[in-house]
């Protein structure tokens, strides 16, 4: 039995400004060596555990500490956050706000630099470790230059260069497109297997991250720990269903199927899923698929033709000839990696930017020269983090703010407000201030402000990141209404479950070029499309490979189509459809 690095023993903690603890009477040990996935809903408490272990708490983030917490067996709370950092490593889910040199090798260098390490000693390990997260031959680039996937090995490198016993992970996929995500987990997997390191890994991403070997799984809900379980154990309970954490699509799929879940079946990875005992189970209700549905074909709202466009400070183009259509009442995903040109097309949809050449057509009307205040009238666009978007103190205030700049009378203002509150599920709260709401009704605020002015397209840039289960499944659904009452809802989205689950139409970008304009399912099934835009295979085709089915992508469309109709009218309306004897 290995030694317990560190030891939670009755800990409980309460933030200075909160009335009741975040955390209650945890107990709980992570072992030398171990891979720790932490994870539970938004608030939960999870985020703060992490800086208990990383010495946030108490030394950045104030408040009322009872029990104690031992790293190493010594009794760490008194220790400052410089000496906690000699023990753990953190790399933030942004990397960028933890860079402090101008280039990588610069930046892996800083902890050597500031223990006054000698230049000869900077320089060996910094090559060593460099290499480690295949990096070495980029110690002289800008940081700010680097991809998303290439920020987080120099984050990664920045603590590992200092020798650290213990690595922890905060939400590491966050920004990530999901091939970059994949890489990142094994790159963390590979680390931890090389150097024997203590990872955790605080993330709700499951599924991605059961990608590489987990030795526990950590569920935290309401300040307590709810379980500790292997990943095989997790995933034969209801746990995870039961705090709002998202199962992996296949075990989904499975018990939609009929199948119980058991330890014996391996289902912790798709590569070693045991399914002799309920693969008839899976064809059985394969069979029971209504054909889909043909989508309807409307008049084109939204043209774009032959888009080019560079950025002043670049050497090659940005975007090279790009041109769809969308259509009236349509909700479609933009998908891409990392700097593939999405946000740069939702800026030029907007008229941030202009075209170097090409046109933009709404309704017919060639609108590429109009302003952002004219294009705004039609087009609306909803920001990744909505605190880059509020500007005023109250809620009212906010969302009635485009309105008032438009000149519209008070009587009618407050008339349009109080409408789009009501179908945004905001109305109870017009007259609070928008600092009491959470981050999901923040984002449902900028939403309003956005609807009030009754644009015809709305442009959600990454409408759920960040958000747990529920968060994200009440935006998502919040979204499908808006769709229904005739809004066009084009969505930038590296969440693959999202494109699979809501759009059933995908334009996908890579290299600033559009290559790709298919289904959901086609575009998550197509190995060539997935490889050049650092998409991620879906784990449904997996399955209905290893299941033995002759038609495994219609097997991903019966999936998604089941699982809509369980969230519009609930499993048990549904399951008698499905219901297998086993006679």
């Amino acid at each position: 039995m290995k030694n317990p690095i560190i030891e939670f023993q009755n800990y409980s903690f309460k933030y200075r400004t909160q009335v009741s603890p975040t955390l209650h009477d945890i107990n709980l040990s992570i072992y030398e060596g171990e891979k720790v996935l932490i994870c539970g809903p938004s608030g939960s408490g999870k985020s703060t555990l992490g800086h208990i272990i990383n010495g946030l708490i108490p030394n950045s983030y104030k408040g009322e500490v009872t029990g104690t917490l031992r790293i190493k067996g010594e009794e760490v709370t008194n220790q400052n956050i410089f000496d906690r950092s000699q023990l753990v490593g953190t790399v933030l889910q942004d990397p960028d706000g933890q860079f402090v040199g101008i280039t990588v090798g610069e930046d892996i260098a800083f902890a050597l630099e500031n223990n006054c390490a000698s230049q000869e000693k900077m320089v060996g390990r910094v090559k060593e470790v460099s290499k480690m997260v295949d990096m070495a031959n980029h110690l002289t680039a800008s940081v700010h230059q680097l991809s998303g996937g290439q920020k987080q090995r120099v984050a990664l490198a920045g603590v590992m260069v200092d020798d650290v016993d213990i690595l922890l992970f905060d939400e590491p996929l966050a920004n990530l497109d999901p091939a970059t995500g994949k890489h990142a987990i094994h790159l963390i997997d590979r680390i931890q297997r090389e150097t024997n390191t203590t990872i955790i890994i605080i993330e709700h991403r499951l599924e991605d991250v059961l990608a590489s070997h987990v030795d526990r799984i950590i569920v935290v809900n309401k300040g307590k720990v709810v379980i500790e379980a292997t990943p095989a154990e997790l995933l034969t309970t209801t746990v995870l269903e039961e705090n709002n954490i998202r199962e992996p699509l296949y075990v989904k799929a499975l018990k939609y199927a009929g199948c119980s879940i058991t330890e014996e079946m391996q289902p912790e990875h798709l590569d070693n899923l045991v399914l002799e005992k309920c693969r008839e189970r899976i064809k059985n209700w394969f069979k029971e698929s209504p054909p889909p549905i043909p989508p309807k074909m409307e008049t084109p709202v939204l043209e774009l033709k032959n888009i080019d466009f560079t950025y002043a400070s670049a050497d090659t183009k940005t975007l090279k000839q790009i041109s769809f259509s969308i259509s009236k009442g349509e909700m479609v995903s933009i998908v891409g990696k990392n700097g593939a040109g999405k946000s740069t097309l939702s800026k030029l949809i907007c008229a941030f930017e202009k075209p170097d050449s090409g046109t933009i057509l709404m309704d017919g009307k060639d609108i590429t020269k109009e302003t952002i205040k004219e294009r705004a009238k039609r087009i609306g666009m909803v920001m990744q983090n909505p605190n880059h978007m509020i500007s005023k103190h109250m809620i009212f205030d906010e969302v009635a703010f485009g309105l008032r700049i438009e000149g519209i009378a008070e009587e009618e203002v407050r008339e349009r407000v109080e409408k789009t509150l009501r179908i945004c599920g905001l109305y109870p709260f017009r007259n609070w201030p928008i600092t009491a709401l959470s981050f999901g009704q923040k984002k449902r605020v900028t939403i309003a402000s956005i609807l009030v002015m009754e644009p015809e397209v709305l442009i959600l840039d990454e409408p759920t990141a960040g958000q747990d289960f529920r968060h994200y499944t009440e935006i998502m659904e919040f979204i499908v209404e808006l769709n229904q009452l005739g809004v066009t809802i084009i969505m930038i989205t590296h969440d693959m479950h999202l494109m699979q689950e809501y759009t059933p139409r995908a334009i996908v970008i890579a290299n600033g070029e559009k290559i790709a304009d298919d289904t959901a399912v086609n575009v998550i099934t197509d190995l060539e499309v997935i490889s050049k835009a650092n998409l991620k295979e879906t784990s449904l085709f997996e399955l209905a490979v290893k299941a033995g089915l002759e038609k495994p992508k219609e097997f991903v469309q019966r999936f998604i189509d089941y699982d809509r109709e369980v969230r519009e009218h609930g499993r048990n309306a549904v399951v008698h459809r499905t219901e297998i004897s086993d006679s």
